[in-house]
C-alpha cells in the first residue's frame, strides 16, 4: 500500500537554561520516536508515560559531563523534554503569567457603555483553583475598569464597572466541559423591568449552539459600563480584587466582543489561521493585535512531556557513530521513586499558620522523653510518664502518647511582643475524673493574669484566671450535662484562648470540639486584666487521667476573632486536619494535596462537579504523595494520568466516564482507519464476579453475581468463581456494598475487549484532528466490522496507547475496553432514564426479516406499555432491532413489531434466534 511521502513535522525540544530548545535536527530518523501512555492492558492501572528516541552525539553535545558540550552543566538527570507534531490550526498559547497576553489599543468602537456580548473559545483548565482571566478591558491602577470575563474556582464570572473604580459581577458554576469549549456572557444594562440582566452560556465552539448556565442573573436598578481607555486584552491580569488574578494557562482559539446582544462584532480575534510565530495580526473587525511576553501563536500539538532520567552514550567500534538512546519518563516515574511518607495532616497543616509561635506534634517514637518541635528556636517539650506512639486512632495524626500515672509536661514558649494568645491541642480522655483534675496550665506574662488553668470533673469544667500569688481572679464552672459528656470518650480539640473585652478586661475562654462530629462547647470567664502573652505551658497528671492520649500542642500569638464571649479562636488551622479531612471527596483530596505539594505535582481535572460527585474518603493517613493520590483514585474508580502538554497530572473521576459522546469514530473498511490486526480478546483478565470491599477501619460489603454467563455458576452456565477483596479509604459503612456492586458490574461485562486498535494517521490524515483531541478514557467506535466479528458497532474506552512517529509514518495503537458498562441511567432522561427488565425470553424462533416477535418477561418489571416511549432499540443474540409498536398484551407477554437494525442488506447475514433462551433485552437508545 503506497502512502504520501511527505515528511512528518515532528519536533523534539529540551528545556535548557529555562528555555525550550529545538533539537529536532539531532534526532536520528533511523529509529522511530515511540511513546507509551496510559494503561498497557485492562488488567493494569496507568503506568508512567515513556518516550524513546535516539540522539546523534558525534560531537559529544549530549554527554552531560563533557566540558566541550555547549550544554555542559545545563543537561543531566530529569532534564525536561517534549515532543510535538504540527496541528491542523494555530492558537494563542498562554502560560498563566501576567506578561502573557495579546492586546489591542483602546478605541471608540470598544467603548461599549450599553448592552454587551462577549465570547471566547479556549482550551483551559476550567476548574483550576484560583482565578483565570479570559478577556477584558480593565485597568484598576488607572481607575479604568470596564469589564472582564474570568474563571474562578470552576465558575464563569462576568465583572463590570459603571464608574471605572467599583465593580459588579455575575457568576455561575460551570458544567462538565470538554477540554476545548466556548464561553459567553451577555449583559443587558436595562432589562425593561427597572434592573439589569446577565446571562452566561457555554458551547462546543464559538459558532454555538449556546446552552445557558442556570437562570438569568438579575439585579435591581439599571446600570452601564464605564468607557475605559484601557486596552482590550486576551487574558489580562488584575490583582486589585483578589491577589493573583492571572491570565489562563492554556490556549485561546478565537474571541468576539459585540456591541449589543447578538450585535455588531467590534473585536473578533481568530488565531486559528494565523502564521505560527507571528507577533501581530489584524482581526476581521479591524482591530490590530500585538502578542507580548511569553504568549505566542503556535500550531504545535504535544504528544509527550516528560523528563530524561539518564544519558547513556553508545558508539560503534569505529567510534564514528556515537549516539544517545534516550528513554524519557513522565512525572509519575519520578514520583514513584520517592519512599518518604508525607507527615500527618495535623503535622503538615499546623505550621502553615503564620501566627504560630510554638508547636510540638508529639508523634515521636517510643522511648522518647523530650518531644521535638519542627519550629526553629523552639526547645523540645520535656515530659515524664509519657508512653509515646501508644495511640493511633486519630485520623489526622501519626501515633500519639498516652499518659501514665504520674505524668508531667513542661514547655517553654518563645518571647513575643504581641498581646493575645491561643493554646490548642488534641486529646482523648477515657473517663471524666470524679474530682476536679487539672487538664492544662498556661503561664502568662505582661498581665495581672499570670496563669490560666482548665480543670475537669463530673461536677463540671472549671476555667480559672490566677494572679502571681496564685489567687483566683475569676473563674467559671460549666455544668451542662451534654457538654460534660462530650468532654470524654472521643477525640477532642481543646482550645484555651483570650479575647480583648475592652476597658482593661479580658475574656478567658475554653472550647472543646469533637473532631468527628464537629460539635463544640465552650466555657468562659472575664477577668480584669490585659490578655498578656504565653511564656510556658505545664501539666501534671495522676491516676484520674491515666490513659489519656494527647498531642499536637500549639501556641498562637493571636486573640479571638472578636470580643464576644462566644467568639471562636483566632486560629482555625486545626479544623479538618484533626480528623485527616475525613469525608472529603476523592477529587477534593487530590486537589488539596496538589496545592500543598505544589513543588512536586501539578493537578488538573476534567469534571466540573467532581468535587461533589466523586466518592467521599476516610481519614488521610501518612503515606507517600503518589500513594495518597492513587488511594483516592482507587476509592473513586477514576483514572489518574499524565498530561501531554506539561509535566502535570490529570484526574478523570468515575462520573466523567459515564455516557460519553464518541471522541473518535473509525470505519473498519476505510483506508488507514483500522489496519490489521483487529483482534478481540475473549479472556478472563478482568472477570470479577464475587467482590468484597472493606472500609479501612470499618465494615465490609460483598456482592456476588449468581446468574448470567460470567456468574460464579460453573461452566457452561457461568464461568466459576473469580473473587476479589479490596480495602479502600471510605467515609461510611454504606459505601462498601455499593462499590462492590459497581466492581462486579464492571467485572462481568460479557463483551470482548480490543487490546490493539490501530490507526495509521499518515494514511488517514482526516483523523488527525480527532486523534489529537483524544485522551485517556475517551470513547472510540469502529463501524462496519468484518463479517467474522459480531455485527454492530465496536464500542470501547481508550485506556492507553503506543504511538510511533517515524519520518513518513505515524501510527497509534490503542488499548480498548468495553464502553457499555459505563452507559448508566440518568433520572428523567428521555433515553437514559429508561429501566431494563430483569430478564426476557422469546417464545419462538424468528429470522432477520421477522416483523413480529412474542416476548415473555417472567421476572422483574415488564416492558413498557406506554406507546409514547416508542420507538426504542433492543438487542438479542447480537442482533439490534428497533421496537416500533406494541400490538398486544396478555399478562406478562408482549407482542412487538420490530425493524431489523442490521438486516440482510446491511450485514449480509441471516439471523435466526431460537426461542426459549433467556435473552436480556437491553434498551440501547430511542
Amino acid at each position: 500500500m503506497a502512502f504520501p511521502q511527505t515528511p512528518l513535522d515532528v519536533r523534539t525540544e529540551l528545556q535548557i537554561a529555562g528555555a525550550w530548545t529545538d533539537i529536532t535536527g539531532d534526532v536520528y530518523t533511523r529509529s522511530p520516536i515511540t511513546i507509551e501512555r496510559g494503561a498497557k492492558d485492562e488488567g493494569n492501572g496507568v503506568d508512567p508515560s515513556r518516550c524513546s528516541l535516539t540522539l546523534n552525539n558525534r560531537d559529544g553535545k549530549y554527554s552531560p559531563r563533557n566540558p566541550m558540550s555547549p550544554y555542559y552543566g545545563l543537561i543531566g538527570r530529569n532534564t525536561p523534554i517534549r515532543v510535538s507534531v504540527q496541528g491542523p490550526e494555530s492558537y494563542l498559547a498562554l502560560d498563566g503569567t501576567s506578561a502573557s497576553t495579546a492586546s489591542t489599543p483602546g478605541t471608540a468602537a470598544l467603548d461599549i457603555t450599553g448592552d454587551i456580548d462577549i465570547r471566547v473559545e479556549a482550551t483551559a483548565d476550567w476548574y483550576a483553583a484560583g482565578t483565570q482571566v479570559l478577556i477584558g478591558k480593565w485597568n484598576s491602577a488607572a481607575a479604568q475598569r470596564s469589564w472582564m470575563l474570568a474563571l474562578a474556582d470552576g465558575a464563569l464570572q462576568l465583572w463590570f464597572s459603571p464608574t471605572g473604580t467599583g465593580s459588579l459581577f455575575a457568576g455561575l458554576a460551570l458544567p462538565t466541559l470538554p477540554a476545548r469549549a466556548a464561553l459567553r456572557a451577555t449583559l443587558d444594562v436595562d432589562n425593561g423591568a427597572g434592573g439589569w440582566t446577565a446571562r452566561l452560556y457555554w458551547a462546543t465552539g464559538l459558532d454555538g449552539p449556546w446552552t445557558q448556565l442556570g437562570s438569568d442573573l438579575m439585579a435591581t436598578g439599571t446600570t452601564s459600563i464605564f468607557a475605559s481607555t484601557a486596552p482590550l486584552l486576551l487574558a489580562p491580569s488584575t490583582t486589585t480584587i483578589v491577589p493573583n488574578w492571572l491570565p489562563i494557562n492554556g490556549r485561546i482559539h478565537r474571541a468576539e466582543v459585540r456591541s449589543g446582544i447578538n450585535g455588531t462584532a467590534v473585536a473578533a480575534p481568530d488565531v486559528r489561521t494565523q502564521v505560527p510565530g507571528t507577533t501581530g495580526f489584524t482581526d476581521a473587525a479591524g482591530r490590530a493585535w500585538t502578542i507580548t511576553g511569553a504568549a505566542e501563536i503556535s500550531n504545535r500539538q504535544y504528544r509527550f512531556t516528560g523528563e530524561v532520567s539518564s544519558w547513556p552514550t553508545r558508539w560503534d567500534v569505529s567510534g564514528r557513530d556515537v549516539w544517545v538512546p534516550i528513554e524519557a519518563g513522565g512525572v509519575l516515574r519520578r514520583m514513584g521513586q520517592g519512599k518518604k511518607e508525607l507527615d500527618s495532616t495535623l503535622r503538615r497543616r499546623i505550621p502553615s499558620d503564620r501566627n504560630l509561635i510554638a508547636y510540638w506534634p508529639m508523634e515521636d517514637d517510643q522511648g522518647t522523653f523530650a518531644a521535638y518541635s519542627p519550629l526553629p528556636g523552639v526547645s523540645p517539650l520535656a515530659t515524664t510518664g509519657f508512653d509515646f506512639a501508644a495511640e493511633d486512632t486519630l485520623g489526622g495524626s501519626a501515633p500519639l502518647p498516652k499518659l501514665k500515672n504520674p505524668a508531667t509536661l513542661s514547655a517553654r514558649v518563645p518571647r513575643t511582643t504581641a498581646a493575645g494568645w491561643q493554646v490548642e491541642f488534641v486529646y482523648n480522655l477515657p473517663a471524666m475524673p470524679a474530682t476536679q483534675t487539672e487538664i492544662l496550665r498556661v503561664k502568662v506574662t505582661g498581665s495581672a493574669m499570670t496563669t490560666a488553668v482548665v480543670y475537669a470533673s463530673t461536677g463540671g469544667i472549671r476555667v480559672e484566671a490566677r494572679d502571681d500569688d496564685d489567687i483566683v481572679l475569676a473563674f467559671v464552672l460549666f455544668t451542662n450535662a451534654a457538654a460534660l459528656a462530650a468532654f470524654t470518650g472521643v477525640w477532642n480539640r481543646l482550645a484555651i484562648y483570650t479575647a480583648d473585652a475592652g476597658s482593661g478586661k479580658t475574656n478567658l475562654l475554653a472550647r472543646w470540639r469533637d473532631v468527628s462530629s464537629d460539635v463544640y462547647y465552650y466555657a468562659y470567664t472575664q477577668v480584669t486584666a490585659t490578655m498578656g502573652r504565653v511564656s510556658s505551658i505545664t501539666g501534671g497528671w495522676g491516676a484520674a487521667t491515666e490513659g489519656m492520649a494527647l498531642g499536637h500542642l500549639a501556641v498562637f500569638n493571636v486573640p479571638a476573632a472578636s470580643a464576644s464571649p462566644t467568639a471562636p479562636p483566632g486560629s482555625l488551622v486545626f479544623s479538618g486536619a484533626d480528623n485527616g479531612f475525613n469525608g472529603e471527596t476523592a477529587l477534593s483530596r487530590m486537589a488539596r494535596l496538589a496545592n500543598e505539594e505544589s513543588g512536586q505535582v501539578n493537578l488538573t481535572w476534567l469534571d466540573g462537579d467532581a468535587s461533589a460527585s466523586s466518592e467521599r474518603m476516610g481519614p488521610q493517613r501518612p503515606a507517600t504523595l503518589l500513594d495518597l493520590l492513587m488511594e483516592a483514585e482507587d476509592t473513586d474508580g477514576g483514572i489518574l494520568y499524565e498530561r501531554l502538554d506539561r509535566a502535570a497530572l490529570v484526574y478523570r473521576d468515575r462520573a466523567s466516564l459515564y455516557n460519553q459522546p464518541v471522541r473518535l469514530a473509525l470505519n473498519y473498511t476505510a483506508k488507514g482507519e483500522v489496519p490489521p490486526p483487529l483482534e478481540p480478546a475473549e479472556d478472563d483478565q478482568r472477570i470479577r464476579n464475587d467482590v468484597t470491599v472493606s472500609r479501612s477501619g470499618g465494615s465490609s460489603g460483598r456482592v456476588v453475581e449468581t446468574v448470567g454467563p460470567l456468574s460464579v455458576a460453573p461452566p457452561p452456565v457461568g464461568v466459576g468463581l473469580y473473587d476479589e477483596s479490596v480495602t479502600l479509604s471510605l467515609y461510611d459503612d454504606g459505601q462498601p456494598e455499593q462499590i462492590a456492586a459497581w466492581r462486579v458490574h464492571l467485572g462481568t461485562v460479557d463483551e470482548a475487549r480490543y487490546p490493539a486498535i490501530t490507526v495509521w494517521l499518515h494514511a488517514a490524515p482526516h483523523l488527525i484532528k480527532d486523534v489529537l483531541a483524544l485522551d485517556i478514557g475517551d470513547r472510540i467506535t469502529i463501524s462496519t466490522p468484518p463479517a467474522w466479528l459480531p455485527p454492530g458497532l465496536i464500542d470501547q474506552h481508550m485506556r492507553g496507547y503506543t504511538e510511533v512517529l517515524d519520518l513518513y509514518t505515524w501510527s497509534l495503537t490503542m488499548n480498548g475496553t468495553p464502553a457499555s458498562p459505563w452507559e448508566v441511567g440518568v433520572v428523567e432522561d428521555p433515553i437514559l432514564g429508561r429501566a431494563d427488565t430483569d430478564g426476557s425470553t422469546v417464545s419462538g424462533d424468528f429470522s432477520a426479516t421477522a416483523a413480529l416477535i412474542r416476548v415473555a418477561t417472567p421476572i422483574g418489571p415488564v416492558w413498557t406499555q406506554d406507546l409514547a416511549e416508542l420507538p426504542f432499540d433492543v438487542q438479542a443474540g447480537g442482533e439490534v432491532m428497533t421496537v416500533t409498536d406494541i400490538i398486544g398484551v396478555r399478562g406478562d407477554r408482549f407482542d412487538r413489531s420490530v425493524v431489523d437494525g442490521w438486516g440482510t442488506a446491511t450485514s449480509g447475514q441471516a439471523w435466526t434466534i431460537t426461542g426459549g433462551a433467556a435473552s436480556d433485552y437491553a434498551v440501547q437508545g430511542g
